[in-house]
């Protein structure tokens, strides 16, 4: 049976065989001794993407830590641009680089002063839709200007905007791109937290699945 450590574009966390490319945590939210999830989604503001693989460190999934309490709860996505829409952003210990990169790009794009981690994680928290927060409706016209990466709702189901095509999201992979003009006429609403899409059009390239054919 698959572990309920799945995310998908909204936040939701579900059980499904697919691992995905990337993984993360927002605290301890899992039982250890039963390996399941708790009611609670987060125990902290603090929503990070991580590597899979960091300096030949081994885990036991959603197991009982050094302490026997768990350390924290290991989430998995497709890749960086559904960690994102979810409202996760990249880590400062084993992604620094990309952490630091996404700041610069959130501030160039708001012609501000960078933010520091703990100020990011609580613009982000009051964005985030698993947190309560209503999505931002798009025109069809606003659609054409967001950024690649960038993710949006479409009668329910997740797309993420590439060139002038939308990609399909699933667990497992995009499927077959449909063209931005095809959706014309849609209730169209976007996934992505503000904060990142403005880090994504300051310069910020999350990382993409293979299936999306970059």
């Amino acid at each position: 049976m698959p572990l309920q450590n799945r995310v998908d574009p909204f936040g939701a966390i579900v059980a499904v065989p697919e691992r995905g490319t990337f993984t993360g945590n927002r605290g301890i939210i899992h039982d250890p001794a039963e390996r399941r999830l708790l009611l609670r989604r987060w125990t902290t503001k603090a929503w990070i993407i991580c590597v899979c693989e960091f300096r030949g460190r081994k885990r036991q999934v959603m197991g009982p830590g050094l302490n026997g309490n768990g350390s924290w709860t290991e989430l998995f996505f497709l890749d960086e641009v559904t960690a994102l829409a979810a409202g996760h952003r990249p880590c400062f210990y084993c992604r620094r680089f990309e952490a630091m990169h996404f700041a610069r790009s959130l501030a160039i794009a708001t012609e501000a002063a960078r933010l520091r981690a703990g100020d990011l994680d609580s613009l982000l928290h009051t964005e985030r839709l698993a947190t309560g927060n209503k999505p931002t409706e798009l025109g069809h016209d606003v659609l054409g200007t967001q950024a690649d990466g960038v993710m949006v709702s479409i009668d329910g189901s997740a797309y993420a905007k590439h060139g002038n095509r939308l990609l399909p999201w699933s667990f497992s992979g995009y499927r077959d791109p449909i063209p931005l003009n095809s959706v014309r006429g849609c209730t169209i609403t976007r996934i992505t937290p503000k904060t990142t899409t403005l880090a994504i059009a300051g310069g910020y390239q999350p990382i993409w699945h293979p299936s999306a054919g970059t």
